[in-house]
């Protein structure tokens, strides 16, 4: 299958999970009395993230030492591993996330409820699905092996960075080990797209920021969502998926 014919794959795939989880997960948050856990991140927790964005938007800025960068990093890999060819990254994206669902099995719980959990994953998939696809439209750079022109940032760098920190909320106050290996399993991942020579390094690096961010921000707006669904805010919001021109998203109808 060619990457693109993959991408669209994935998107219908995605597009499915947000169409029939979503819903369900809204009434069943109707039923529930439980407080989602507020999280208010401070500006430092943005610092890393968006300097690894800024890091990449530097890139595209013509040719500088970031882009140098992005060549020669290039140029080393396919001398040194002309023939690599490895997919593990399409699904070591989505480990992190795996990796939330198998602990709670096992009965490590995270901060919040499965169901709960499982909101803030989709929430957090689709902030990044949407941003990712809105810049590798707008920005329009050619991938390293010729094959398309949707290559900053990478879209599996930035799923896999999403869902390290997905893992990393989710058990931070357990142990700091399960962060660290989810940060472990997106940087492979990350490492992987470059291999297979399908991302720049600036790609990656830009990748894992959007990502990261993705998943702060969806913990952030998430716990409002939630009272809005529930009934429990000031006003009553409908969530409801939506696709559009091949783009995936959510729609907000609010009433006062």
């Amino acid at each position: 299958m060619s990457a693109s014919g993959y991408c669209a794959v994935c998107r219908k795939i995605f597009i499915a999970v947000v169409f029939f989880c979503l819903p369900g997960v809204c009434v069943a948050q109707r039923e529930s009395l439980r407080d989602t856990i507020e999280y208010r991140p401070g500006i430092g927790a943005f610092i890393v993230p968006a300097s690894f964005i800024g890091y990449g938007l530097v890139s595209l800025m013509g040719e500088n030492v970031v882009r140098r960068l992005d060549h020669t990093t290039k140029n080393e890999l396919q001398e040194d591993h002309p023939l690599f060819a490895a997919h593990a990254d399409d699904y070591l994206q989505f480990a992190p996330a795996v990796a939330v669902y198998g602990l709670n099995a096992v009965g490590i719980k995270g901060q919040h409820s499965l169901l709960d959990a499982t909101g803030l994953y989709l929430l957090s998939a689709a902030i990044t699905g949407g941003s990712v696809l809105i810049v590798k439209s707008a920005t329009h750079r050619e991938r390293p092996n010729g094959a398309g022109f949707n290559s900053f940032p990478s879209g599996h760098t930035a799923n896999a960075f999403a869902a390290a920190e997905f893992l990393r909320q989710e058990y931070r106050d357990i142990s700091p080990w399960y962060g660290i290996a989810g940060y472990a399993v997106a940087t492979a991942t990350g490492t992987l797209r470059m291999y297979n020579n399908k991302h720049w390094f600036s790609d990656v690096v830009a990748g894992a920021g959007f990502g990261v961010i993705s998943t702060k921000v969806a913990y952030f707006i998430y716990p409002k969502l939630k009272r809005w669904v529930s009934g429990k805010g000031a006003m009553n919001y409908n969530v409801v998926p939506s696709y559009q021109q091949h783009s995936f998203g959510l729609s907000f109808n609010g009433t006062f």
